[in-house]
């Protein structure tokens, strides 16, 4: 336990950390997946925020990343990773130009739903003398953003390969809405109803002559469907890092490595109360769970208090104790570093880089 008699671990309270072993195994054991697959991984930035994570994927063989944003995308660059997308509408002429900048010293990726964005990214492009890869989105269920049909999808397409400055790379086919669902039948179902919609769209260009090279999209709770599959060529997973009590609830395989080190300030008969709240720990999935007690249940978490239920009287005053956070993503980004520990021993301290980057 982080709270061992003899003190060996020292860490200020509330404070998010990293279980390096389990961190470590995670990222193999999904590199390992696709090292014989066709599809390849790039995972999602969105998740952990962090500049060290991100090589660490690499390295085991990821590539390239993906990200939701240009600000994320740039910490990226910086970082030294050569191949980025960003899966997400970028539309404003203000972010396309930064985007731009960006596409000068590393591969961008980037998705468009509409023509304006096309016509406004291939002016940027060929003003600023670089090269922006594209990928339609398709509406695959999200019911977000993407293009809803094969026709509009073989319009915008054209608009692309005429366009100077851009690369018409294939398709994004994120199908996020059936990563949680803890029937795997179920999940399965979905997903071959998101590639009859890819399928027929990439048949469709490619009878046209418009070549489809990429079909982006897929996430932790489908990468063992989707990666088996031969329509998607990239796999963008992002929590497999991290996992959280959601992620857990699909039973995938990857242990949770992040945790929130929280100490009881308060002891009453029936319950405890810890120095960890709303402001470090989200709880828009529900509340966190409570490593190595899983009977105990957090009832509520106000700003700067969590209250946890011990009618057993197990918690003692001072115990330091970890959640599990229900949602690793945005609870990452209420932080500022990451407390990476190996066994009872920290080990280092690594900025969570991008946090708050989201323009």
């Amino acid at each position: 336990m982080l709270d061992n008699p003899k003190g060996k671990l020292k860490i200020e309270t509330p404070a998010l950390l990293i279980d390096l072993d389990r961190l470590e195994e995670n990222i193999k054991k999904m590199a390992d997946f696709f090292k014989h697959k066709k599809a390849r991984l790039r995972p999602h930035f969105k998740t952990h925020k962090s500049s060290h994570i991100s090589l660490m994927q690499i390295v085991a063989g990821a590539k390239g990343m993906t990200c939701a944003k240009v600000d994320e995308a740039q910490v990226l660059v910086e970082a030294g990773i050569k191949d980025v997308l960003i899966a997400n509408q970028i539309v404003e002429t203000c972010k396309i130009q930064r985007l731009a900048n960006l596409a000068k010293i590393a591969k961008i990726t980037l998705c468009v739903d509409n023509s304006h964005t096309v016509s406004e990214l291939s002016r940027v492009a060929e003003e600023s003398g670089c090269t922006i890869y594209v990928l339609i989105e398709l509406e695959v269920g999200m019911k977000r953003c993407g293009v809803e049909t094969k026709e509009q999808a073989f319009e915008l397409a054209k608009q692309i390969v005429n366009a100077k400055g851009l690369v018409f790379e294939g398709f994004q086919a994120y199908a996020g809405h059936l990563c949680h669902k803890t029937d795997f039948e179920e999940r399965k179902k979905g997903v071959l109803e998101a590639e009859d919609m890819v399928y027929s769209c990439k048949t469709f260009l490619e009878e046209k002559g418009i070549s489809v090279n990429e079909v982006s999209g897929s996430g932790t709770g489908i990468y063992n469907i989707q990666g088996n599959e031969d329509v998607w060529t990239e796999i963008q997973a992002g929590s497999y890092v991290f996992m959280d009590t959601e992620y857990c609830a699909v039973n995938l395989g990857f242990e949770p490595s992040l945790t929130i080190l929280t100490t009881v300030i308060h002891k009453r008969n029936g319950y405890v109360v810890t120095d960890a709240g709303l402001k470090v720990c989200c709880q828009e999935k529900g509340k966190p769970a409570i490593k190595g007690y899983p009977d105990l249940v957090v009832s509520s978490l106000s700003e700067e208090h969590g209250k946890i239920i011990d009618e057993g009287g197990l918690l003692h005053f001072l115990q330091k104790l970890e959640y599990i956070p229900s949602h690793c993503c945005s609870t990452v980004n209420l932080h500022d570093d990451y407390y990476c520990v190996r066994g009872e021993s920290l080990e280092t301290v690594w900025p969570v880089s991008g946090r708050g980057k989201s323009r």
